[in-house]
C-alpha cells in the first residue's frame, strides 16, 4: 500500500487551534455516518461492555533554547543524554547551547531523533518548570504562534492522566471528564484503564512511499493483569470493548500480539505494532478517536479498522460538515 492512499484534502480553516468544551461526533456504523453529542455517545455503551482508557500524563518536555531553538526531549538514555527531536540543520555537531535554567546541552549525534548531552541531570520538575506542552507542529502552525499558550499545560492533559511519561496527549480523552466514565458505569457498563506513553511511533509521519517501508518506534505499555482479565472476561461473555483513543488500540491489540512480556502483576514492553490496512483485529470492537492527518500512522489504523473507501468517504461527510480535525478537534467513533 502506498503513502498516498492514505491521503485526502481538508481546509486549513478546519484545523483546531484550541479545544472546545462541546465536542460533536460522528458516529459510523455499518458504513453510514450521522452526528450524535457526547451524551448520546455515552448511552451507547450498554451494560456488559468495556470502555478502555490511557492513563498516560503528558510531560512538558519542549524547551526553547536563549537562541530560539524548539528541542522537543525524548527520552533518557543516561543519566545526563537524551534523545531528542529539533531542527538539526540549526545546530551543529559539538556546539552547545543554552536551556532555561542555567543548563548547557550539546548536541553529539544527528540523525532523526537525535542525541545530546546536558551538563547536568535533568528531571520532570525540571520540564514543569521550564518546558511547554508539545503540542503538534501543525497546531503552531495552524494559529501562526511558535510557542504554546497557559492554557495549553491544562487543555493538553486527560482528565485522569496520572502516569508521567507522554510526549503527546492521548487526545480522544480530551473529550470527556472523569464524571463521564462514572455515568458509563451508572448505565453497567465497566472502565478499565491501562498506560501507553505516546512518543514518536505515534506522532512521526510515515517517510516511506510503501507503507510496509516505515520504521515505528517503540512506545512503552502496561497493562496490568486484572485489566487483561477484565477484557478477556467482557469478550467471552459477548460483550464490546470500546478503545478511547488509537492508543488503547494499539496497546491491547499488541497485548493480543504476544508482543508484551509478563511480569508478576502486568503486562508490559515496547510496542512497534504498525497497524495498517490488512490488519486482524482481536480485542477491539468499537475505536473512539480524533480525525487524523493524511498520510499518518494514525489514519492507517483507522482505515484497518473501519476499511480505506469508508474512512474517505466518512472524512469527507465531517469535511463537508465543518467538523474540526485533529488534535483539539471533535471525535469520531466506529463501530467494527
Amino acid at each position: 500500500m502506498q503513502k498516498s492512499d492514505l491521503s485526502f484534502e481538508y481546509p486549513e480553516h478546519l484545523v483546531a487551534t484550541e479545544k472546545k468544551p462541546v465536542s460533536r461526533v460522528m458516529m459510523v456504523q455499518k458504513g453510514d455516518p450521522r452526528e450524535l453529542s457526547i451524551p448520546s455517545v455515552l448511552s451507547q455503551i450498554p451494560p456488559g461492555d468495556l470502555l478502555v482508557v490511557n492513563e498516560t500524563k503528558v510531560i512538558p518536555a519542549r524547551v526553547r533554547s536563549q537562541d530560539g531553538l524548539e528541542i522537543l526531549f525524548i527520552k533518557a538514555l543516561g543519566e545526563t543524554t537524551w534523545q531528542v527531536l529539533c531542527p538539526a540543520r540549526k545546530w551543529s555537531l559539538g556546539k552547545r547551547k543554552s536551556l532555561p535554567g542555567g543548563v548547557q546541552v550539546t548536541m553529539i549525534e544527528k540523525g532523526r531523533p537525535q542525541t545530546v548531552e546536558t551538563d547536568r541531570p535533568l528531571d520532570s520538575q525540571y520540564f514543569f518548570d521550564h518546558g511547554e506542552m508539545p503540542l503538534p507542529p501543525y497546531i503552531q502552525e495552524a494559529r501562526g504562534e511558535r510557542a504554546a499558550r497557559p492554557e495549553d499545560r491544562h487543555a493538553y492533559q486527560t482528565d485522569w492522566a496520572e502516569e508521567l511519561g507522554s510526549l503527546a496527549a492521548p487526545t480522544a480523552s480530551l473529550h470527556f471528564k472523569q464524571e463521564d466514565l462514572q455515568k458509563v458505569r451508572s448505565r453497567g457498563a465497566d472502565v478499565a484503564s491501562l498506560c501507553l506513553h505516546v512518543g514518536l511511533g505515534t506522532f512521526l509521519p510515515i517517510h516511506a512511499d510503501n507503507i510496509d517501508d516505515h520504521e515505528m518506534h517503540p512506545e512503552r505499555v502496561v497493562i496490568r493483569k486484572p485489566v487483561w482479565q477484565k477484557i478477556k472476561d467482557v469478550k467471552s461473555q459477548g460483550g464490546r470493548v470500546w478503545a478511547l483513543g488509537s492508543t488503547v488500540t494499539r496497546a491491547l491489540e499488541s497485548q493480543a500480539q504476544g508482543l508484551l512480556q509478563e511480569t508478576e502483576d502486568s503486562f508490559a514492553g515496547d510496542t512497534r505494532l504498525f497497524i495498517k490496512p490488512g490488519f486482524q483485529f482481536q480485542v477491539v470492537d468499537v475505536l473512539m478517536t480524533n480525525f487524523h492527518q493524511p498520510e499518518s500512522t494514525l489514519i492507517a489504523m483507522v482505515m484497518a479498522f473501519a476499511g480505506v473507501e469508508s474512512v474517505k468517504s466518512n472524512y469527507q461527510w465531517a469535511i463537508e460538515r465543518n467538523f474540526r480535525l485533529f488534535s483539539y478537534g471533535d471525535l469520531s467513533v466506529w463501530l467494527k
